[in-house]
């Protein structure tokens, strides 16, 4: 199974309802699809020119490794070839920050992922979580 775009646009909606709630800094927000394409994209006003990339690295490293980010971020620290490795199979697209979140549908299926960018990182993650449960799915940050 794979998100649709339906569902993408839901969990947009929701992360950014989470970020205005929290009163975060403006965000942007990138949904892949389980293969890792891009399912949508959003950027608040607001927010740097680099914001929806930051965004896509955090979900493309997330998917393409198979970990939320934050796990990534705890894994930098103490095996950092292993991720400098990894990001040079990706192309250099890895950030291992947290605000990459896996989707995960109700039988615990890897259905896409999520990035956001624009707050700390610990506030991204927070947006992410709150959008994809509010959207009917299962968050996966990989602590």
């Amino acid at each position: 199974m794979d998100l649709k775009l339906a569902e993408a646009k839901k969990i947009i909606e929701h992360t950014l309802a989470a970020q205005e709630k929290h009163s975060f800094k403006p965000m942007a927000v990138v949904v892949l699809g389980a293969a890792g394409t891009i399912r949508a994209s959003e950027s608040q006003d607001g927010t740097s020119l680099l914001r929806p990339k930051v965004a896509h690295g955090k979900a493309y490293g997330a998917i393409a490794v198979g970990i939320g980010s934050r796990a990534l971020f705890e894994r930098a620290k103490v095996e950092p070839f292993f991720i400098q490795a990894a990001n040079a199979l990706c192309d250099g697209a890895l950030v291992p920050v947290a605000g990459g979140v896996l989707v995960r549908d109700n039988d615990g299926n890897l259905i896409g992922a999520v990035g956001v960018t624009g707050d700390t990182s610990d506030n991204d993650e927070i947006a992410a979580v709150e959008g994809i449960t509010a959207a009917g799915f299962v968050a996966d940050t990989g602590a």
